[in-house]
């Protein structure tokens, strides 16, 4: 079965709660998304705003000073927001990722220098339970590494090698901060489980299905996209049998939960205001089905976006209050409801 460009569209809103915004509590909501990319910081308010019949900013504040929910650099190597069984279930299971995309960033700076020595000496540095900038950190370690700047061996450390958390006030609702970081087992009391050695891959299996939940139904590659691990073959391998395959137009194979909701295209889609870096746009490889490939350079540029009738259609921001520039020309009845929600998350955010 071939599913239509606006098939996928309404499959996408609905599993991202932006269809109709969900009942949920904000800990499950951040669970089904399958994390919030969160680097800066005051944007996941914003999506769990647009995702949530009553989205309350506190709640999600006390969840990251409650610890359970947590900052820290896991998919794709960027910061994201994600609850604190899935940070310790998950972290390992992007080790290799998180260290290969840091080499492709700084190899030359560190050649020579033993990542696993690094590691382990970033986590007797931060042991003690001070927290810790990257900075500090780098600055601790470059007496043992002169050759190589404390910017690097801090980033080098804090954002790959030793799992480490992001801490409040860092990411609390209207708080602006700096960022101070503790390993996440200290934060947690709870330690990162290593991977299974015995050839399975059950993290690699949970992550499969769960991005399915949220994105599909979708092809590997945007799996990998979301995710950045290039070695789930085998995790997708072992799903198979219990899910069903669709094509795009392009011809590729879409994989999917057979229960899973898949709209009626024709479904109506209310206007939505996405914050900055949002998965619903980044989770993909082909991201078409939400945005004009035109305009897809939005999506890694830090601009908020206004989709109408489940499309990327404008593009917003807060000066002043909430402005809005049309990507394309609305109807009367766009531009009413644009305007609308406009005032809604303008009300949110300073109201």
């Amino acid at each position: 079965m071939i599913l239509s460009t606006r098939a996928l569209n309404r499959a996408t809103l609905a599993r991202q709660l932006l269809l109709d915004r969900a009942d949920l509590p904000v800990e499950a909501a951040v669970a089904h998304l399958g994390g919030l990319q969160a680097q800066e910081p005051q944007e996941p308010f914003v999506g769990l705003w647009s995702r949530l019949r009553t989205f309350d900013p506190a709640v999600l504040s006390g969840l990251l000073t409650e610890r359970r929910v947590v900052r820290m650099h896991l998919m794709r190597r960027t910061v994201h927001l994600v609850t604190a069984d899935d940070a310790l279930a998950w972290r390992s299971r992007h080790d290799v990722m998180l260290r290969q995309r840091m080499l492709g960033v700084y190899r030359r700076d560190l050649a020579g220098v033993d990542l696993d020595e690094l590691a382990a000496a970033g986590v007797a540095l931060m042991a003690d339970g001070e927290p810790r900038s990257m900075g500090e950190v780098g600055r601790a370690l470059v007496a043992r590494w002169p050759g190589v700047g404390a910017r690097v061996l801090g980033e080098a450390v804090v954002a790959c090698l030793v799992p480490t958390v992001q801490l409040p006030p860092r990411g609390l609702w209207r708080v602006t901060a700096g960022v101070k970081n503790l390993p996440l087992a200290t934060w947690l009391g709870r330690e990162v489980p290593p991977l299974d050695a015995d050839g399975t891959d059950p993290v690699g299996v949970v992550l499969v299905r769960r991005y399915l939940a949220a994105y599909g139904p979708a092809a590997t590659a945007d799996l990998r996209a979301w995710c950045g691990l290039a070695g789930l073959p085998k995790a997708v391998a072992q799903v198979r049998p219990e899910l069903v395959a669709f094509r795009d137009s392009r011809g590729r194979e879409l994989l999917d939960l057979p229960d899973a909701p898949r709209p009626d295209p024709d479904v109506e889609a209310p206007v939505r205001f996405l914050p900055a870096f949002d998965n619903a746009i980044l989770g993909y490889d082909d991201r078409t089905r939400i945005i004009d490939d035109e305009h897809r350079g939005l999506s890694v540029a830090g601009i908020r976006v206004v989709l109408v009738d489940g499309r990327v259609s404008a593009t917003w921001r807060l000066d002043g209050g909430v402005q809005v520039t049309p990507l394309r020309p609305f109807t009367s009845s766009e531009a009413e409801a644009v305007d609308a929600e406009a005032r809604a998350v303008e009300a949110f955010l300073v109201g």
